[in-house]
């Protein structure tokens, strides 16, 4: 199938295809014309790397996390592709932890902020002076 096929059957935009395709993700053959053409099971792989890229993952990881799928009965593969994907997982724990630290630092921001408005709703309005 042509690259616009592979784009309507999985809701990834032909570029984006372009892109897993630079990236090592995704392989296609050439026609005589430069033409790109998928086989089916691209489907199935394109799908695949959607979930890798929703879970976080970059391309660069996601490129060594492939070869599990492409080497089903190969234990080292598996092995390396489960210590990559903790890996990501310990980063974007990480991620989290500073989120929250950031968050907690604009409370106390928002604190001083409600305590300061407080004051300023208690006092009463200026009076105009006449010119």
């Amino acid at each position: 199938m042509r690259i616009g096929e592979l784009s309507k059957r999985t809701g990834v935009s032909p570029r984006s295809l372009r892109y897993y395709e630079e990236q090592g993700l995704l392989t296609s053959s050439r026609s005589d014309t430069g033409q790109r053409h998928y086989s089916d099971a691209e489907v199935d792989r394109v799908s695949l790397i959607r979930q890798l890229f929703d879970a976080g993952l970059p391309s660069r990881v996601i490129a060594t996390v492939l070869p599990c799928v492409d080497l089903p009965g190969d234990l080292g593969v598996a092995e390396e592709t489960y210590a990559a994907m903790m890996r990501e997982r310990d980063r974007i724990d990480a991620d989290i932890a500073h989120l929250i630290e950031e968050r907690d630092a604009l409370d106390v921001l928002l604190k001083i902020n409600s305590r300061h408005r407080a004051e300023l709703s208690a006092m009463p309005e200026p009076v105009a002076q006449p010119a």
